[in-house]
This record gives C-alpha cells, sequence and structure tokens, in this order.
C-alpha cells in the first residue's frame, strides 16, 4: 500500500530517508526563483545535507516564479507539504530520500508579496533555476535584450513587474529604500558566466530606469559564478510509478536523477552563505575553467548525441549510447575536436572527465530522453556547440565533428527523422527553425543566415563550406551512413 506523501506522513516511511531535523525550526534565508526537477535534485539536496548534519537551519527555501509552469508546480509541492522525493538511480542501485529543506512558495502573480518576501532582511541569498533561454540573452551577441517587450514592460512598470530580473531588482530597491543590506543573486543555471550574465540583466534593466540604481547595484550586490551539474531528466507516469512500486511513496512531482552530482561555486556572499563546503560543494575563487570544461565536454557531448539518435527514432540516452555509431561518433568529436581546445582545469584530468561523462550518460535507470537533449537548440547550439567551432577556425583547425552537428541540428529541425516519423515541436523557435530547415535543403548555406545563432561562425569560409558538404551529405545518405563515412575519415 502506497503512502501519499505529506509532512504527517514521515514517520510511517520506511522504504526512504526522511529529514533529520525538525522542519518546524527551519526558517527561510532562500528565496528561489524555478523551483523544477534540477534544483530539487540539486541546491536543495546540498541543503538537506547540511540540515541533516545540524547546521543552516535558517537557510530554508521559500519558492517562487513567474510562470504557469511555476503555479502547477506550486499546487503539487503545496499538497505534500513542500516535500520532494528525489530517487537517485545507478545501473544496478536505486535509493529515495525525502528533503524538506522548502518551506513554502510564494504565488506567481502576486507581486506584491514576492517583493515584500525580497525586501525582508533574513533573505540573504535569491538563488534562479530559469533555464538557458530565460536571460534573455541575444544568442549571437550574448547580451543582454534591453528591447524585449517583456524588459521594456519591467521598465516602465518597476513596481508590477513580470520578469525574475524586473522582481530581484524590486526587492533590491526596496532594501536599498529601507538600509536592507542587498542580498546575494547566485544563478545556478547552465549559462557561461551565469553570475556575470545575471548581474549584466540586472544592472542594464536599472540603467534603463535610473543610472544611480545601476551603480548602486553595480557597487553593492554579489553575483557568484556557479558551475552546476546532475542529470536530471523530466518526471514523467513512468517515474511516478516507480516510486510508488519500489518505495511506497505516492508524490505528486518526484525528481529523479542520478547520483553525481558537483557545484563549484565563487566565494563571494557578502550577506553570509550556509557552510556548503561541509556537503561536498566546492567553493574556489574563479569558476570559468571548470563551467568551460562542463558546457563544452558534457553539454557539448549531449548535443552530439541528441540530434543523430533523434532523426533515428531513439528515444533514450542510454539507448543512443548503446548504438555503436552514435557512441563512436561521441568519442571522436570529444577526443579530435572539442577536448584538445578546451584549458586546463586545477586538479582534472579532461580526458577522465569526459570518460565519466560517457558512463554517466549510458546509466539505463535515469531514463533521460533523446528529446530532452535535443530541446531548445536555438539556445543551447550557441553555447554548447558554436563557441568550440568558432574556437577551432580562429585557431585554423578542422572542425568536421562539429560543422556535422550542426548540420544535423538543421536536419532534426526540418521536422522529420530519417524513416518519416514527424518530430514534434521542440524548440521554442521551432516555427522559424523548421521554416529555415526547408529553405536549407535547397540551399544549405540558408541555415547560416541566421546570424543571431551563428554570429561570427557563419561568415567563415571554412566552417559554411563544411557544414554544406554536411548538410547535403546527411540528405542525400541519411544519418547512419554519413555518421559511418565521419567515423571512417571519408568526409
Amino acid at each position: 500500500m502506497t503512502i501519499k506523501l505529506s509532512a504527517a506522513a514521515l514517520g510511517t516511511i520506511t522504504r526512504a530517508t526522511v529529514p533529520a531535523y525538525d522542519r518546524a525550526g527551519l526558517s527561510p534565508g532562500i528565496v528561489h526563483f524555478g523551483v523544477g526537477n534540477f534544483h530539487r535534485a540539486h541546491q536543495a539536496v546540498y541543503l538537506d545535507d547540511l540540515m541533516a548534519l545540524g547546521e543552516g537551519h535558517d537557510w530554508a527555501i521559500i519558492g517562487a516564479g513567474v510562470r504557469e509552469a511555476d503555479e502547477a508546480m506550486r499546487q503539487k509541492l503545496k499538497a505534500q507539504d513542500w516535500l520532494t522525493t528525489v530517487v537517485e538511480q545507478e545501473a544496478d542501485t536505486s535509493s529515495a530520500r525525502i528533503t524538506g529543506v522548502m518551506i513554502d512558495h510564494l504565488k506567481p502573480g502576486d507581486t506584491r508579496a514576492i517583493i515584500a518576501q525580497l525586501a525582508d532582511p533574513a533573505i540573504r541569498i535569491v538563488s534562479l533555476t530559469i533555464t538557458e533561454g530565460g536571460y534573455y540573452i541575444d544568442p549571437a551577441s550574448q547580451q543582454f535584450d534591453v528591447a524585449h517587450p517583456d524588459i521594456v514592460h519591467d521598465a516602465a512598470n518597476p513596481h508590477n513587474p513580470r520578469t525574475v530580473f524586473g522582481l530581484i531588482l524590486a526587492g533590491l530597491e526596496r532594501r536599498r529604500e529601507t538600509g536592507v543590506a542587498p542580498f546575494t543573486v547566485m544563478s545556478c543555471d547552465n549559462i557561461p558566466g551565469n553570475g556575470n550574465v545575471t548581474r549584466n540583466a540586472i544592472s542594464l534593466l536599472a540603467r534603463s530606469r535610473d543610472p544611480l540604481l545601476s551603480a548602486w547595484v553595480d557597487a553593492n550586490v554579489a553575483f557568484p559564478n556557479a558551475m552546476v551539474d546532475r542529470i536530471t531528466p523530466a518526471t514523467s507516469a513512468r517515474e511516478r510509478e516507480f516510486l510508488a512500486q519500489a518505495f511506497d511513496i505516492e508524490d505528486n512531482y518526484p525528481v529523479f536523477c542520478e547520483s553525481f552530482r558537483q557545484w563549484v561555486l565563487e566565494d563571494h556572499f557578502p550577506a553570509g552563505r550556509p557552510a556548503l563546503e561541509k556537503v561536498g560543494v566546492q567553493f574556489v575563487s574563479d569558476v570559468s575553467p571548470y563551467e568551460h570544461m562542463k558546457i563544452r565536454i558534457l553539454n557539448g557531448g549531449h548535443a552530439a548525441i541528441a540530434y543523430p539518435a533523434g532523426l533515428l527514432d531513439i528515444h533514450y540516452v542510454h539507448e543512443a549510447m548503446e548504438h555503436p555509431i552514435i557512441l563512436n561518433f561521441l568519442r571522436k568529436i570529444e577526443t579530435e575536436e572539442i577536448i584538445p581546445i578546451v584549458p586546463p582545469v586545477p586538479d582534472t584530468d579532461l580526458n577522465q572527465y569526459y570518460s565519466q561523462c560517457e558512463r554517466r550518460f549510458a546509466n539505463p535507470k535515469i531514463g533521460d530522453t533523446v528529446r530532452r537533449l535535443a530541446l531548445d537548440g536555438s539556445n543551447r547550439q550557441p553555447k554548447f556547440i558554436i563557441p568550440s567551432a568558432l574556437d577551432r577556425v580562429k585557431a585554423g583547425l578542422p572542425v568536421t565533428g562539429l560543422a556535422l552537428v550542426s548540420a544535423l541540428w538543421c536536419r532534426y529541425c526540418f521536422g522529420t527523422t530519417d524513416s518519416g516519423a514527424i518530430i514534434e515541436p521542440n524548440d521554442p523557435s521551432w516555427a522559424r527553425l523548421t521554416t529555415q530547415a526547408a529553405r536549407a535543403r535547397e540551399n544549405p548555406a540558408a541555415w547560416l543566415e541566421m546570424a543571431d545563432i551563428y554570429g561570427e561562425l557563419a561568415g567563415d569560409p571554412v566552417f559554411a563550406a563544411t557544414f554544406i558538404r554536411m548538410l547535403e551529405t546527411l540528405w542525400g545518405l541519411g544519418t547512419h551512413e554519413t555518421l559511418e563515412r565521419y567515423l571512417a575519415g571519408a568526409l
């Protein structure tokens, strides 16, 4: 018989670890925007570990958000007293734990309540996992888009903002007015220089209203950079059913993830921080080598898997890793084109790091989907693939494999697999991408006309010629034969 997750039911749960601390004694120290699966498998788990040591009880989390999906998540978590079941899975093991570090979630759209909470002196950190596409970044320039309608709205309506950045700025402004020290803003999203990007967004939004406010933000608010990592797929009925059968728990929105986790964080928290170094967080003065490694090798590797697997009608990532031609494609592009241009990382062997990534991708228990990896290429390609290609062409190095990844993405965006199956929309800009991919079938160079995505790489003759050759080969021979020729050095 399953047990419906709630605070009252914790004492009856026997097949999962439950919080080893008194939740009634927790007080908030963090407001977190974007209480999705990754946050609940990562930041919340680290805090749960810390609280289990008897520390950090004044660093509990209050959730917040601005999207309809945030309200749906809020309702699911509220019904179970803000508790989450986290299931860690490896090939031969599965374990479950209940985390209790979240104690409330503010209603999306209740601007007054959110700003009031941000202004509370008890809140010393505001953290974010709002996905790569949530930062209003122009893909080509990688600059904050101050002309976006949402940002224009927030600049004109500072007391009724609709974006995360507008809300954070309103909270900071309230603290400035009342003499309360600013909180630290901590991005946990998978983008290069995430702290710098967040600082730039909030500073530019402030500047559009009041240059003095912008100067105050620049001088007083900390935005530490971070590298975060844990493979955390979407939750479906499959995961909920497994949780009920294996652990006798009924959870509205459990999180499934691998056992591996990593968090490298710049130690810049003027308002204080939890002692996360006691539970495995690595505090450093410069995160950039670690994030560069992760984004190029791990996330770039995900992109290399996603599009050929999607075109070959493969559903799960571990199934893609079991396909010899995709595995060998991944290995070749990593070892020959990506890893050689990743700068050294302190105390890290890049080849061992890649081997670890390969093992993680192959984990059959995770159930990570190829579709999830292929999601939002218009935001991910400019961060995960195009920078590596640009570095190589600037160094006069071949870009055959990286150009092939881009061509595979284009072919995927045409909207059908090699078998003719329909690919459902999988990008916020899907209509634009499918239109451009259709043009590129007749004229491959049309794909590179998307200068907002390819930037200066689009004008490089070596990359353009290689991309055109790859895409023409894909259309002529199909994905499988094209990959075979690449592996044989025949492209």
